[in-house]
């Protein structure tokens, strides 16, 4: 049986870094999912982007002629993007066969590879933790945002804080400033950032001891996407069969 295409929707960003990453990733995705059985070839993997620049999933999802799609979300919070953008940009495309898939976060995998970036950048038990977050208007956005904070926590056996970037809560500096003032000598910034850019930078300037790379690309993400493609690809198939 044909493998439905899958769309990797992300935000979008200015950063070569950034964009590169997201193609990265994709072609990680694509790797991943040659070597599942159960379809006649291999899934066609594609990126989009909602925001900044092109193209968008609609875009994409009309050049697919009609070809069943999976859309998986590349963000790490529901909020506007993943509730109205992607839904909006999958009813222009008048495409006649597509599933979008839960975003990717907050997840556990998301979280492991949260510890793993920290542990790299030189954090160690006992240091404090803020989570810093692009932030948000969408109240769904920041429950995403504090569950990823909880998740964390609990894999390093402490109380990781949340810091936003942008919007939506305290931003990371003032977080930083107000553990130190409770007594913390060491503060390390978690990154919940899919892929370097702008946000990413402005971190290095907030006044931690440390501040760990975005997600990127690795195998936990990976298999993740390759996840949430598979079962939406599942229930799509039974639909158009």
């Amino acid at each position: 049986m044909t493998a439905p295409a899958l769309v990797l929707a992300a935000h979008g960003t200015r950063s070569a870094r950034g964009v590169q990453m997201i193609a990265d990733l994709a072609a990680a995705v694509d790797h991943e999912l040659r070597s599942s059985a159960g379809f006649s070839d291999a899934p066609i993997v594609r990126t989009a982007f909602v925001d900044v620049l092109g193209p968008t999933p609609a875009e994409v999802l009309r050049d697919l002629n009609q070809r069943p799609a999976v859309v998986v979300p590349a963000f790490l919070a529901s909020g506007y993007h993943v509730y109205r953008d992607v839904p909006r940009e999958v009813a222009e495309s008048g495409h006649p066969a597509v599933t979008v898939t839960p975003a990717m976060g907050p997840d556990l995998a998301l979280a492991r590879v949260l510890r793993a970036r920290l542990r790299t950048a030189g954090w160690r038990s006992g240091d404090a933790v803020v989570l810093a977050a692009a932030g948000s208007s969408d109240a769904r956005a920041r429950h995403d945002v504090r569950r990823a904070a909880a998740l964390l926590g609990d894999l390093l056996h402490t109380t990781v804080r949340v810091g936003t970037i942008a919007t939506g809560g305290p931003r990371v500096p003032e977080v930083i400033a107000a553990l130190r003032e409770s007594g913390q000598e060491r503060v390390f910034v978690s990154s919940y950032l899919l892929a370097e850019g702008l946000f990413q930078q402005r971190l290095h300037t907030a006044g931690a001891d440390g501040v760990a790379d975005p997600i990127g690309v690795h195998s936990s993400v990976v298999r993740l996407l390759a996840d949430r493609y598979r079962t939406a690809a599942d229930i799509l198939l039974d639909a158009v069969a």
